[in-house]
């Protein structure tokens, strides 16, 4: 009883900066459920919520893609979520969890010494981080911080940034989902 109020807890401050910053469902529910069913349950369990949310936001926002960046860095990370999906079957747990601790880390790390704000891609490397943004999402199920930090590199206005990762977002969801099911 005492997991689930707190699973609820967390999930709805989640939700909350979530709706902010554009990511962060993953980034604090995951780990937490995971320490209830192991990670490839959370991470399963955890896309469907994140594609409900997202799918939401996307309807809301649907009018301020950049449908050049959506279509271009969008299918790299939905390609990169397949795969990262289709190796999240067979590999056994416990890599999972560190690769997933790692990221956690250096999210963390990037975040405290404001490095990811300076992060900016461009050309093959900005296909190359949607590329890892969407495998790391169907892997581990956090793609939201790589992505945002990609992104950066086109410089978007704010409604036009939130928009077009939020439809890159579903894109991976689109593509991973079924392979976890």
């Amino acid at each position: 009883m005492i997991f689930q109020v707190v699973l609820s807890i967390v999930a709805i401050i989640a939700g909350g900066i979530a709706s902010i910053a554009g990511f962060g469902i993953g980034s604090f529910v995951t780990p937490l459920l995971a320490f209830k069913t192991g990670i490839g349950v959370a991470v399963a369990g955890i896309s469907i919520a994140h594609f409900s949310g997202t799918a939401l936001r996307f309807f809301v926002l649907r009018r301020h893609i950049n449908k050049k960046i959506l279509l271009s860095f969008g299918l790299t990370s939905a390609a990169g979520g397949l795969v990262g999906a289709l190796l999240h079957s067979v590999l056994y747990n416990i890599i999972l969890v560190i690769i997933f601790s790692c990221l956690l880390i250096i999210a963390g790390i990037m975040e405290l010494t404001g490095l990811s704000e300076k992060i900016r891609f461009s050309g093959a490397a900005s296909w190359a981080a949607g590329a890892m943004s969407g495998f790391f999402g169907g892997l581990v199920g956090n793609q939201g911080g790589i992505r945002s930090a990609a992104m950066l590199g086109y410089e978007l206005k704010k409604k036009e940034f939130v928009a077009t990762a939020t439809g890159i977002a579903l894109m991976v969801d689109v593509a991973r989902i079924p392979v976890y099911i």
